[in-house]
């Protein structure tokens, strides 16, 4: 079943203008104001004008006088614009083959077999919603059955995410506003003055006498909420992009035409990145069939690939997925994401005998949603800290660790909270109580001190940890740490954890 994300950027104009000057106070409270005539009024407001009075709306003259320090900023529609087609295209490389534009205020996706991905629904709208806050964008994020579903919640429900259960549109929209409905704002005054407020008084309602009054809209986006009809999304382009179509006279439908048809496509993709220079890390092909919905199939290589064999064998391996409904009228494939690639590269690859390249391995397994990577040293003396994730095919990383005690072979994923017996400050611990069970200590060594880092954070300036390698009677052998020196509390809280596992 299908499953479209809304995303609502609701202080999108307040967000760009921020990133664009970096030296704004985060406390400075931001207003847009737009013209039209003679007339001036707010036309977005940031949390902090918003907390003193300024709404969406208001006569500029009006805001300026309600607070003095309130900075008041000409809308620039086209930047925002601009700025919202950047980030549908950082969507669609991230997320989906399937990213457009969903008013002035938003964007839409179509993640049908995408979420688990990335763990399921809840992380992946967790995941969206936290990756545009780290780049300053407030956002929210729902999803549901139907673009028009999704767009309704994203913009009625106050939370950061929304999920609409499968199958749950009706009761999920039916008391939300009309206003929702994507709907002309004079047929909204409209529909306002004969007394409808929200989506389920209206369609309650008798098509006819509506049909009748306000022409066939009404209906269309009635049905397109409730997914009694489709509503494509037609997905953003880029001209940098490298894209090869095929266009059919009758529509195809065998999945061995459509692999053929494949081949060929990957043939002229190929063909083009060579007169570039280029080779692919990243591909999209959208299926358009002739109802006028799209399927698309995503395909990744580790490292900048044109070998025509090994990308159609790619694709090829998950077409089976395409449902060509009742046929296939297009085919498009499209490299979002190439890099430099030339001959001389991809020849040594080749006759390189000595180290095998799995490189092909590492495809399949991330073409199959698998996360593929390396483990690399970081130069920190906080455990948790000193080992970083990089790329399957990156460089090797130059930073190595210089520790003169010995480390597990095995880091826990967090620290975990244990009770001890000890003589403080320096002793170890005589007995050790971990995941219910009480072990008794029967060799032991340290301790060894690592200081925070006060560069990271302040609250590290004065904190310390006293790591022991501990036995217990039955021979396992665990690393611990004492949070604080034992004496001061300003250095820790003095609570005992274990961190590692030796072999």
């Amino acid at each position: 079943m299908t499953r479209v994300v809304s995303i609502y950027l609701p202080d999108l104009s307040t967000d760009r203008i921020r990133r664009t000057d970096p030296a704004i106070p985060a406390e400075q409270a931001i207003a847009v104001i737009a013209k039209s005539g003679s007339k001036r009024w707010v036309s977005a407001a940031d949390a902090a004008a918003k907390a003193v009075g300024v709404r969406v709306g208001m006569p500029a003259a009006k805001a300026q006088a309600l607070f003095q320090g309130l900075m008041m900023i000409d809308a620039d529609p086209a930047a925002d614009a601009a700025a919202l087609e950047r980030i549908s295209l950082w969507a669609l490389a991230q997320y989906s083959p399937i990213v457009a534009v969903d008013g002035s205020d938003g964007i839409v996706m179509d993640t049908d077999g995408a979420d688990h991905l990335r763990g399921g629904e809840r992380l992946m709208l967790t995941g969206i919603a936290n990756r545009f806050l780290a780049r300053g964008l407030t956002a929210r994020v729902a999803i549901a059955d139907t673009w028009g579903a999704a767009h309704a919640c994203a913009r009625a429900i106050d939370r950061t995410t929304v999920i609409v259960p499968a199958g749950e549109t009706v009761r999920a929209v039916e008391n939300l506003p009309i206003s929702l409905l994507r709907l002309p704002q004079n047929t909204v005054r409209d529909l306002q003055t004969l007394g409808f407020r929200t989506i389920g008084e209206l369609s309650a309602t008798a098509r006819a006498p509506l049909t009748l009054r306000f022409g066939p809209e009404i209906a269309r986006r009635l049905d397109q909420t409730f997914g009694r009809l489709s509503e494509p999304i037609e997905p953003v382009r880029s001209p940098e992009w490298i894209e090869v179509s095929r266009t059919f006279q009758e529509p195809i439908g065998a999945a061995e035409t459509i692999n053929k048809y494949v081949g060929r496509l990957v043939v002229q993709l190929c063909d083009a990145l060579q007169r570039k220079g280029l080779g692919v890390r990243r591909a999209d092909l959208i299926v358009d069939r002739v109802d006028n919905t799209h399927q698309a199939i995503r395909a990744g290589t580790a490292k900048p690939a044109r070998d025509v064999a090994w990308l159609t064998k790619l694709f090829r391996d998950r077409t089976e997925k395409i449902d060509p409904g009742f046929g296939i009228e297009k085919l498009t494939l499209i490299a979002i994401l190439a890099e430099p690639l030339d001959e001389a590269q991809r020849s040594s690859d080749l006759v390189d005998d000595q180290v095998p390249d799995i490189t092909p391995l590492i495809d399949i397994f991330g073409n199959r949603g698998q996360r593929v990577y390396r483990l690399a040293p970081v130069a920190s003396d906080v455990p948790e800290r000193s080992v970083q994730r990089i790329a399957a095919v990156a460089d090797d990383v130059t930073v190595s660790w210089s520790h003169h005690w010995p480390r597990p072979v095995r880091l826990l994923a967090y620290p975990e909270l244990i009770e001890v017996i000890a003589l403080l400050p320096d002793h170890p611990p005589v007995a050790v109580t971990w995941r219910g069970k009480r072990r008794k200590v029967r060799r032991a060594d340290g301790p060894e001190r690592i200081f925070g880092e006060w560069w990271q954070r302040t609250s590290e300036w004065a904190a310390v940890r006293d790591y022991f390698l501990i036995e217990d009677e039955g021979g396992e052998r665990l690393w611990i740490f004492r949070a604080g020196d034992g004496v001061d509390g300003v250095t820790g809280s003095h609570k005992w954890f274990v961190q590692g596992i030796f072999a």
